[in-house]
């Protein structure tokens, strides 16, 4: 019988799988990204109390009037998230890539980061 491929199952799947071995400490919190068709979402997660220590993304207000390519967009939101981290005093973080490929708009949000001072 077929089987339509679901690439959003696809995605959670191996998400799961990353997360089963990945977790953000206190000294050392979790970079999640997550990407949609038109906005990307970055958040800094400390998961051993469960909370958000810093987010960023393309949907918010001060971001919204930002003109380019979507991997530009990223970019930018990359050395957002990486200023915000360190304002809260976070220099290191494990980098979760959501289940996507590392490549595109998700390796330009990666390299923007690391550009911008936070350590992989």
């Amino acid at each position: 019988m077929f089987k339509p491929l679901d690439a959003r199952a696809a995605r959670q799947r191996r998400h799961r799988r990353i997360r089963v071995t990945l977790s953000g400490t206190s000294q050392r919190p979790r970079l999640n990204v997550f990407r949609s068709l038109q906005h990307i979402y970055a958040q800094v997660i400390d998961d051993s109390t469960g909370t958000t220590i810093a987010s960023a993304s393309t949907n918010e207000a001060s971001s919204r009037q930002a003109t380019g390519t979507k991997s530009d967009r990223a970019r930018t939101i990359g050395k957002t998230i990486a200023e915000r981290a360190r304002e809260k005093g976070v220099n290191t973080v494990v980098f979760d890539r959501g289940g996507y490929l590392y490549h595109g708009r998700i390796k330009a949000l990666a390299d923007a980061a690391r550009e911008a001072g936070l350590e992989f």
